[in-house]
């Protein structure tokens, strides 16, 4: 299982993601509570990996809302540190390639991609009824990036890993960590070929 984050300046949302992409919980609350939620995940099942969404430059000036955010980033990530857990940051431009095949992809366009992929039957809003829920029951507002971000995560999980040499030191090309001769990363999890 992964969690994936979608953090925000005041409030974050999160998705907990089993290895068959079903959204096992989720919501969105004050950025305090999120590191609530990410450490009782840690605490009960250490070694798992945490996906952040992470700032990206567009080339525009930014605004205090923006730096805030940066910190609760540096929060989450330090609390995934003090733990023998992986994070990982993708930009929502990784997720918009990965997921609708272009940068300049709208997040309408990113959430009908996820439709599109995982709903079963309710093809209009992939939610269903509290009768007859579908894939995404329950999500609304930054529910659906936290998830898109872990669905990028775990689609590039499936590609393989390789070492890379850099300054006498084989890196893996996944999460950089230094390595021996291991077949799989002792880190990340990342299974090299080749």
């Amino acid at each position: 299982m992964i969690m994936a984050i979608d953090p925000g300046n005041v409030f974050s949302a999160y998705c907990i993601i089993d290895d068959d992409y079903r959204p096992v919980a989720f919501g969105k609350y004050l950025n305090g509570d999120v590191l609530g939620v990410l450490k009782r995940f840690l605490d009960e099942r250490k070694g798992n990996r945490i996906i952040i969404e992470m700032v990206a430059s567009y080339g525009m000036p930014v605004g205090k809302d923006v730096f805030e955010t940066c910190v609760w980033i540096g929060r989450f990530i330090q609390m995934c540190d003090s733990y023998p857990a992986y994070s990982t940051r993708i930009t929502r431009q990784q997720v918009k390639a990965n997921l609708c095949h272009a940068e300049n992809a709208r997040d309408s366009n990113v959430r009908r991609a996820l439709i599109d992929r995982f709903a079963k039957h309710d093809l209009k809003s992939g939610k269903g009824t509290k009768k007859s829920p579908d894939w995404f029951y329950g999500f609304a507002d930054d529910v659906w990036s936290a998830y898109a971000v872990g669905v990028t995560a775990l689609d590039t999980d499936n590609e393989p890993a390789y070492k890379e040499q850099d300054d006498d030191v084989i890196r893996c090309s996944v999460c950089g960590k230094g390595v021996t001769s291991e077949t799989r990363c002792p880190r990340c999890g990342s299974v090299f070929r080749g």
